[in-house]
């Protein structure tokens, strides 16, 4: 079997440990809500440069619009269960809402 891998979407190891301990909860913390997103958040970004300059990379497209639809997703989630919780992560991550 052919294991297919594509580098763009690939997020480092110090990349995601940075985005956790920004808004994570404690340290064990690694699948609240607010951490999927900052997860999700950064491989955006990193799949974003990829696509800017490889514009024939419809599969890396794909991706990266399914990463924005599931982070779209959690924020909703986050905004209708904790309000002010959902406001401090939108803030600490940069996004616009």
């Amino acid at each position: 079997m052919i294991l297919w891998y594509n580098g763009a979407t690939m997020i480092t190891k110090e990349n995601k440990d940075k985005a956790i301990a920004s808004v994570a909860r404690n340290k064990n913390d690694v699948g609240s809500p607010e951490v999927q997103v900052a997860i999700l958040t950064a491989r955006i970004k990193e799949v974003t440069e990829h696509v800017k300059n490889n514009k024939h990379d419809f599969m890396a497209k794909r991706g990266l619009i399914q990463m924005v639809g599931k982070r779209k997703k959690l924020l909703k989630y986050l905004e209708e269960t904790d309000f002010e919780l959902y406001k401090k992560t939108v803030s600490k991550l940069g996004l616009r809402k």
